[in-house]
């Protein structure tokens, strides 16, 4: 399904060498690493070589080109998906591509004793390590995604993902038509309201939990993305935050997102 927006690998030449790369198995391996979440090292022989994968992992994180594909399986998904009514029943009509609302939140994950870039401390969740932004839309599809240190807030992460769509072609052009995103308390403020309305052109909707309710309950609207947390704590390289840099975080969190699409279309 995703052959045609992998490149064309490199052939060998005429008088002979290394032949071609399957990327099917290449693909096949990363995402081996992302469920079972080992080390590129500890990838069993029956895949490629362990560098040659990853290789390639760092050279389609690099070039974008895995967010472009988590871009064009959110469209396709969409698009095979009914409108619903207000009664929450299916009608004929198709959803469409691009979204018309989001939903957007973080979550502060450990890191290992191996360092990296970006580590910090959340004071709130009492956290030693990154935060991960995710927007997604109503059906938990994965919009975009912003991988910081723990110690960023969440008005100034959010400011960072709003940011990094707006200069993005591939984000800006999948959130080209949303026009209302709901957030919880920690996003609240006249500040970043105006702010988000200023770039984005975007309702900035703060949905917040009733003070008399007592214990677990789900929130309307935001409940969502908290599904697709879950969703991606599925694979087991998420469980922590086991890379070095957080453009191979973002990229992860991106693959988990892949492969669960793959299996739905």
């Amino acid at each position: 399904m995703i052959k045609t927006m992998l490149p064309a690998p490199k052939s060998g030449t005429k008088k002979g060498g290394r032949p071609a790369v399957d990327l099917r198995e290449v693909l096949n391996a990363i995402f081996y690493v992302v469920t079972t979440g080992c080390s590129w090292r500890s990838l069993p022989h029956d895949f490629l070589h362990y560098t040659t994968v990853y290789r390639y992992f760092r050279l389609w994180s690099t070039l974008g080109l895995i967010e472009r594909i988590n871009a064009c399986l959110t469209q396709m998904h969409r698009e095979k998906q009914r409108k619903r009514n207000k009664k929450g029943k299916k009608t004929k009509g198709r959803r469409k591509k691009c979204p018309s609302a989001a939903v957007i939140d973080s979550q502060s994950v450990k890191t290992t004793a191996c360092g990296g870039e970006e580590i910090g401390f959340d004071g709130g969740k009492l956290v030693k390590g990154r935060k991960r932004f995710i927007l997604t839309d109503t059906l938990g599809n994965l919009l975009a995604v912003l991988v910081c240190a723990a110690s960023i807030t969440e008005k100034d992460g959010a400011k960072k993902l709003l940011t990094r769509i707006k200069n993005s072609p591939i984000l800006n052009t999948l959130c080209q038509k949303i026009k209302l995103v709901w957030v919880d308390g920690g996003y609240r403020g006249e500040d970043l309201t105006n702010w988000v309305q200023q770039l984005m052109g975007w309702v900035w909707e703060v949905v917040l939990r009733s003070d008399n309710t007592k214990g677990f309950k789900v929130i309307p609207k935001r409940w969502v993305v908290e599904r697709t947390f879950a969703w991606l704590y599925q694979a087991r390289r998420l469980s922590k935050d086991y890379e070095k840099t957080t453009s191979s975080s973002e990229a992860m969190i991106y693959l988990a997102m892949i492969r669960i699409q793959l299996k739905r279309i």
